[in-house]
């Protein structure tokens, strides 16, 4: 049963953006007293993800997570977020989904005794995704599937382009939260989404050419080019729209491979195979997970030519951010292929940001680390790479870049979320 006299505080409210910091206090507590700190979230896949940390209480019976150390648990020292970025999965190998972002994100935080395991007290955080006044519209219109976020206000506002994951199917927080930051955004769905192929034997880009016009027809877009935000499977695509559609000014490909993979893409007269993979480097980690980094061949080979995007073709400026501990492919090779045959070509609209430590899954900050889950085109589960604290640092950093990025080259001077 809770203590009346201790309390959570979540400051500056419990109510916030899904990227804002807050400061977690814990008031009422007895003078230097040990107590442990427990988050929980239930995602909309009902998958609970928990976190658990040890603190002591300060001499006023205080415990401020964002100058007390954590002495043990899901984390150690001084980390304000830790009770958010280290939550794991109760069920193994499970990514935090949000399906639909007009409901937030409930973190609920608990004080125990540490002795005992009582409930001394608890409160929630609400972490939300849409800033009011924003719209969430369903898009079905032609071959298009997905959800138009459109900001508040008068606009015109730049438009941008959000495509996730092989096995994302379609993802809104990402498209909400940059949104917020005043950009028509759209998230495009590009299978097995709605009435979208679930198992597409070829991709046309011509469908994301439609996307592109689609979203550059809104009467809230400002032209004159669009911004695209990519990750994974995505980032090739994300390649061949800039390198072969007009109206792209800026691209984000986060670990991203500079050929086509997984399944053919056309374009017109145009075929992409995908990179031939290299099955016989399939390996299998001590815990029994499958380990594809170097299941992708270097994209310099000349048997990988055809699959490769004329990325020299591209107007467009590029964000190329590569995690080196990234398990799904070896992400800083493809990137640094990209920006050398842009460079080659006398071209430096681009920059790219490595991150050490960092695994594949690189999304808005405090989103919890995967560090394995379920591939859709390997079938099985797989390790995706990283260190905990390591990867959500690169998430916070990345999110930072990714503004600046889009700010400069979308003319849009906002403030940071």
């Amino acid at each position: 049963m809770a203590n009346s006299q201790i309390r959570v505080k979540i400051l500056p409210s419990i109510r916030c953006l899904f990227t804002k910091l807050v400061q977690v206090k814990v008031e009422g507590l007895a003078p230097h007293k040990p107590v442990e700190l427990r988050s929980r979230v239930v995602d909309d896949r009902g998958v609970t993800f928990k976190a658990s940390a040890l603190y002591k209480a300060d001499e006023t019976g205080q415990v401020d997570i964002c100058r007390a150390p954590s002495l043990r648990g899901s984390y150690t020292g001084v980390e304000p977020m830790g009770l958010f970025w280290s939550l794991a999965p109760e069920t193994p190998h499970s990514k935090l989904t949000k399906k639909n972002v007009l409901s937030p994100t409930r973190v609920e935080i608990q004080v125990l005794n540490e002795e005992t395991g009582d409930l001394l007290a608890s409160e929630t955080n609400e972490r939300g995704y849409m800033i009011e006044g924003m719209r969430r519209v369903p898009v079905k219109e032609g071959r298009i599937r997905g959800v138009l976020f459109v900001p508040p206000g008068k606009g015109p506002f730049p438009g941008i382009v959000d495509l996730y994951t092989f096995g994302g199917r379609l993802s809104e927080p990402r498209a909400s939260i940059l949104a917020g930051k005043g950009y028509v955004v759209l998230a495009l769905a590009y299978f097995g989404y709605e009435d979208l192929p679930k198992n597409p034997k070829v991709l046309d880009l011509e469908y994301f050419e439609e996307a592109v016009s689609y979203l550059r027809r809104q009467p809230e877009v400002k032209g004159p080019g669009i911004g695209i935000i990519s990750i994974s499977h995505s980032g090739g695509l994300a390649m061949a729209m800039s390198s072969l559609l007009s109206g792209i000014s800026a691209t984000v490909c986060i670990n991203a491979a500079s050929g086509n993979t997984v399944i053919p893409l056309t374009y017109k007269d145009l075929v992409f195979p995908p990179l031939p993979p290299i099955f016989h480097n399939f390996k299998m980690t001590d815990s029994g997970l499958v380990d594809i980094r170097d299941c992708l061949p270097d994209p310099s080979l000349e048997e990988c030519k055809a699959s490769l995007f004329p990325i020299e073709r591209a107007d467009c400026q590029f964000l190329f951010a590569a995690s080196e501990d990234d398990r799904n492919w070896n992400s800083l090779v493809h990137a640094e292929h990209a920006t050398a045959t842009l460079r080659k070509h006398g071209k430096e609209s681009f920059k790219l940001v490595t991150y050490p430590k960092a695994g594949h899954f690189l999304e808005v900050p405090h989103t919890p680390f995967c560090p394995s889950g379920f591939h859709g085109a390997v079938g099985t589960n797989v390790v995706f790479g990283g260190e905990p604290k390591a990867h959500c640092d690169a998430q916070l950093d990345l999110w930072e870049k990714v503004q600046e990025f889009f700010s400069l080259h979308l003319d849009n001077k906002l403030s940071k979320l």
